[in-house]
């Protein structure tokens, strides 16, 4: 593919750009260095529109192509933002922001792009434009949501959405992707039960939220087991149990559990999202707790459009290896709001032997970068072809 040539001729600078991300690392939305850093880079590589503040802190690039006959516009999206998360590296370049890191390799996804958007303002060879979307706040903070609440489809005329996210454990530089479910929705719950507290040795004149509690943890279980088909894919975890007492001879008056709820099928989402209520609530009930269920929908399932996928697959096999038929994941991705807006394609880009994702010791690697960016231009040139 030509245009890996240019990117190994971009290569060094596209690594120190990374590098400079990574020491400079910052959360969700607060991102005035790095949106501030891509915006310059944006207009010094002689971008026809840079807009800043999309979604807040969001920045688009428009680059026109040689003709635009076509009347279309293809958006690729990278993520900014950083983990809450000490560093556990001994990289030079480690972070210098305490308690914050690129555990995610945002990092690396911002410099991809940014080469991408380089060598798409020196070519120009395709016929529309090219919107260069560099999102804030994927870590949870809907970034992607806020973009297009502000008006990133309308504004900009998107009409199809591509992303990459790097994945440890597939080989550096190789593509995986399938059409249809990619990555899963992500739902949180909170269940707060309120009983009547006492002392340990008198179990009879209280209401043990405890127990009760307990039991509703093992019945939330039971709905994936029982209630869900076998071959659909759920997760329901409870990651915290809280009582109001830390006294081992005291019933707790109040206990909290607070959990997720991630699924590839929407009609097991609602189920689960319906059985959880009825679980909970009919064991309350049935030991006389009073019972508070907040049950919030979180990502989408992160869903490829099949015309997109065959695309998306087309233009990595031309720079690399592609798995086009990987498994399905249970993380969650906001990229899966575009999807929703616009048809597209999320692709995961080999990171190696590494840390995954999340852990202090993560780094994503420099090795990939020819190959990402290769993957985001080329599909620019493959949705806007010049036809004679």
């Amino acid at each position: 593919m030509p245009i890996k040539n240019r990117f190994a001729e971009l290569y060094p600078m596209i690594v120190k750009w990374r590098h400079d991300f990574h020491r400079n690392p910052e959360l969700q939305y607060e991102l005035p260095k790095t949106a501030a850093k891509v915006a310059d880079l944006l207009r010094s590589f002689g971008c026809d529109e840079v807009v800043e503040g999309v979604g807040k802190s969001g920045v688009v690039g428009v680059i026109h192509g040689q003709v635009d006959t076509s009347k279309r516009v293809i958006g690729l999206r990278a993520d900014m933002d950083a983990l809450p998360i000490d560093e556990k590296s001994d990289v030079l370049y480690k972070s210098e922001v305490p308690g914050v890191m690129h555990a995610c390799g945002h990092d690396g996804h911002t410099a991809m792009l940014l080469g991408a958007a380089q060598y798409l303002c020196e070519t120009r060879n395709f016929d529309g434009k090219a919107a260069v979307i560099f999102q804030p706040a994927e870590e949870g903070g809907a970034g992607a949501k806020a973009m297009i609440n502000d008006g990133l489809v309308t504004r900009f005329n998107i009409d199809e959405f591509y992303g990459i996210h790097n994945m440890p454990g597939i080989e550096t530089g190789k593509f995986a992707i399938r059409p249809g479910p990619l990555m899963a929705s992500a739902d949180r719950f909170k269940i707060i039960l309120t009983g009547k507290g006492g002392h340990a040795a008198m179990p009879h004149l209280a209401v043990d939220t405890t127990l009760v509690a307990a039991q509703i943890l093992v019945n939330l279980n039971l709905i994936v087991s029982r209630s869900i088909d076998p071959l659909k894919r759920v997760v329901v975890t409870a990651g915290t149990f809280k009582t109001d007492s830390s006294a081992l001879n005291v019933i707790a008056n109040t206990v909290e559990l607070e959990g997720s709820v991630r699924s590839l099928d929407e009609d097991m989402r609602d189920l689960v999202q319906e059985r959880l209520h009825q679980v909970a609530e009919g064991t309350a009930a049935a030991n006389q707790c009073e019972i508070t269920i907040e049950y919030e929908r979180g990502y989408p399932i992160t869903d490829n459009n099949e015309d997109a996928t065959h695309h998306a697959i087309s233009v990595a096999s031309l720079v690399s290896e592609v798995d086009t038929d990987t498994p399905p994941i249970m993380p969650s991705e906001d990229f899966s709001y575009m999807l929703m807006e616009k048809p597209g394609a999320f692709i995961f880009l080999g990171n190696g032997d590494s840390q995954m994702l999340h852990n202090p010791e993560y780094i994503f690697d420099d090795e990939a970068i020819p190959f990402g960016s290769s993957w985001y231009a080329g599909m620019v040139e493959e949705r806007l072809p010049i036809t004679a």
